[in-house]
């Protein structure tokens, strides 16, 4: 399919509302970041495959809106929309994004292309058409939802891991690449965060969570421990009030922690050498 080539003029009328596009807004820090922000007065258009979970959220400057990500043609006839009625996008935050928990030995074709497809290829897919939007209005902030584990390594979340670390990267990089256009780029780095993510966005490799498996000891140790953790973290609406003030306020650190986890291991990440880090988290799970 040919993809259409938008036309925009520039907008920069300091009293028009913003308009943001947030992805993965149906449960959340999606959800609670869409929620703040429609209730600070920003036009919010909440993105999900299931925007029917939005509706009770409707109102004058929040719109639920059908978007998957991992279809290129959805992503463009969303934009394309919110342009007809606003002709500009001043927000995009990418928030969609789930877990696998799998090992190496046993993930398959099937889950590692899913695992990078929905946080990294999705992520690229939405950045890629809001891009040209905010370049020809020469403004704009994008912010990308990674995690603590986007700086450090833990077992049996390496694709995972591995997928945040590449939203780390495209962050960097992009920051270079759009700051002549007045475009800025940030990454939220939350922890453990009480956001149902154990039950509806961790998914889990049936051969590591065998009673066979060869992983089974690690398993047994540490999935439990993590899913308490993510169960008994932070409230979701603490990184939607850290998103409004990075809109808010242009020198906005690039990278951001928030949570317990984060705020403890990330600093202790950039302060140790690997091998003294590396032994600090297995003492920490009793690895």
């Amino acid at each position: 399919m040919k993809k259409k080539e938008h036309s925009f003029t520039t907008s920069s009328a300091s009293n028009v509302p913003k308009v943001v596009l947030i992805s993965g807004a149906s449960s959340g820090m999606g959800r609670a970041t869409a929620k703040i922000l429609a209730d600070k007065g920003f036009i919010v258009y909440a993105g999900s495959r299931d925007s029917a979970k939005l509706e009770s959220l409707k109102s004058e400057n929040f719109f639920p809106l059908h978007l998957d990500i991992t279809d290129p043609q959805s992503i463009q006839q969303s934009v394309a929309m919110i342009l007809k009625r606003h002709n500009k996008i001043d927000v995009l935050v990418n928030n969609a994004g789930y877990g696998l928990v799998s090992t190496v030995e046993d993930v398959s074709e099937e889950e590692m292309f899913d695992q990078f497809n929905i946080n990294v290829f999705a992520l690229l897919r939405v950045t890629k058409e809001v891009i040209p939007v905010m370049r020809a209005n020469r403004s704009g902030v994008i912010i990308n939802i990674s995690s603590f584990l986007g700086k450090i390594g833990l077992p049996l979340f390496t694709m995972y891991n591995a997928s945040k670390y590449a939203v780390e990267g495209i962050t960097d990089s992009l920051r270079y690449e759009l700051k002549d256009f007045n475009i800025r780029v940030h990454s939220v780095m939350p922890g453990f965060f009480d956001t149902n993510f154990a039950k509806d966005n961790l998914v889990t490799n049936p051969k590591t969570f065998s009673p066979d498996s060869a992983y089974a000891a690690m398993v047994s140790t540490l999935a439990p421990v993590i899913v308490e953790q993510i169960n008994k973290g932070n409230e979701p609406k603490e990184v939607g009030e850290m998103i409004l003030k990075i809109i808010e306020n242009e020198h906005y650190p690039a990278r951001n922690t928030i949570g317990d986890r984060a705020e403890k291991f990330i600093p202790m990440r950039k302060e140790l050498s690997d091998e003294d880090f590396e032994r600090r988290v297995r003492e920490y799970y009793s690895l």
